[in-house]
């Protein structure tokens, strides 16, 4: 359970609940990356500097690397991150499931190609199809549960015996999954009645919490509902809101100040 561990000292040391969403748009980066074959490794990379001190997590979105061939680029950032910044675990956010020897290539691209501390993981397919992440039991797996979207509701609040599905996943999860304390949960802010529930079902699991900023997520809402007694418990991700506080010259420095904004208004509530 490192990823657990390594969190859990990030935010008693940071101060922070806060994860930053690195997820790269080229055409809302500043000019100046208008001819820079880099530009998405260059633009995270300044992002990511700028705003550690802030966060508790690096979130980086697989999709929005690979649109754009840039693998590398995000191989690169998070060996940057853990160079530059030790102690902030890297969540990919990738929301792998699958099944035999597929399920066991998405781990390894995980955590031995791109060097990630954990994992986003869909549980629809079933156990086996997240097992190979949970045997690595020094990273974590993030598992989706009640997700911010406004479609979440189609599947995840249909009723399994009188639960909605999302409450059976946040059981399994606890109860069956955990085996070796290296689980969390996707419970989005934009739900904070379901952030209660859900926090009642599996105790200290931590949850990932995507969902404030652009989304419109209740920040006093998910802290008050979802904290654990200790006022941790939660890694907060605000990706948009962050990453493109400001398009000119200052957007690092712009986007520090957003991280630091976050941070701030989460700990008035804790």
């Amino acid at each position: 359970m490192a990823f657990i561990a390594d969190l859990r000292k990030r935010w008693a040391n940071s101060g922070s609940l806060v994860c930053v969403g690195l997820d790269p748009e080229p055409g809302k980066f500043p000019a100046k990356f208008a001819s820079d074959p880099d530009a998405i490794f260059a633009f995270c990379r300044d992002i990511a500097d700028a705003a550690a001190e802030y966060v508790c997590c690096f979130k980086p979105q697989i999709a929005h690397f690979a649109a754009h061939g840039a693998e590398d680029a995000l191989q690169r950032l998070i060996a940057h991150i853990h160079a530059a910044h030790p102690g902030i675990p890297v969540i990919l956010d990738a929301k792998r499931g699958d099944i035999g020897s597929t399920a066991q290539q998405y781990a390894a691209e995980a955590f031995d190609r791109y060097g990630a501390d954990a994992v986003t993981a869909n549980p629809y397919l079933g156990k086996d199809s997240v097992q190979p992440f949970l045997d690595r039991a020094d990273k974590g797996v993030v598992i989706l549960c009640r997700t911010s979207n406004p479609g979440a509701g189609d599947l995840q609040d249909l009723l399994v015996d009188g639960k909605p599905l999302y409450q059976r996943v946040a059981e399994k999860v606890a109860r069956e999954w955990n085996g070796n304390g290296n689980c969390a949960l996707v419970v989005g802010a934009t739900w904070p009645e379901q952030l209660r529930e859900v926090r009642e079902i599996v105790g200290d699991v931590p949850f990932l919490v995507p969902g404030v900023g652009a989304q419109g997520g209740d920040v006093e809402a998910v802290v008050k509902n979802a904290k654990t007694a200790d006022g941790t418990g939660l890694i907060v991700s605000s990706s948009r809101a962050i990453l493109y506080a400001s398009n000119g010259g200052d957007y690092a420095q712009a986007a520090a100040a957003a991280a630091k904004t976050l941070r701030d208004e989460i700990n008035r509530y804790r």
